[in-house]
């Protein structure tokens, strides 16, 4: 069992920045690849980045490509993603997630393969 927290949502002006953090209470945490998605009203939930397991290769979603950066500490289990240049249509609450095991593209981006979640933090971004 991984218990995940977020933190560091608020409400910004576009253009502004900040940082989310996630952290894990397990310390296997090393063992999981974690992904950040967001969910705005009325909307899906969609994938916005993914770290794997050891930290080498991330990836991003189109929309925040260039913007977002996700990082981890694994000796603090911890997981972040800083958020730069950011736009109203970033508006949402975001999650992180983790899960256990495969690893590419087509399984990383869909929110029903990660197997543990967090309660999500409010991020609003004024125009």
């Amino acid at each position: 069992q991984v218990q995940l927290v977020e933190s560091g949502g608020g409400l910004v002006q576009a253009g502004d920045s900040l940082r989310l953090s996630c952290a894990a209470s397990r310390r296997t945490f090393s063992n999981y690849a974690m992904g950040w998605f967001r969910q705005a009203p009325g909307k899906e939930r969609e994938f916005v980045a993914f770290i794997r397991s050891s930290g080498d290769i991330t990836d991003y979603a189109d929309s925040v490509k260039g913007r977002f950066t996700i990082s981890r500490d694994n000796a603090k289990n911890t997981v972040n993603l800083q958020m730069n240049s950011l736009k109203p249509e970033d508006t949402a609450v975001y999650y992180c997630a983790a899960y256990e095991g495969y690893y590419s593209r087509s399984y990383y981006e869909r929110d029903y393969n990660y197997d543990y979640w967090g309660q999500g933090t409010q991020v609003t971004v004024s125009s």
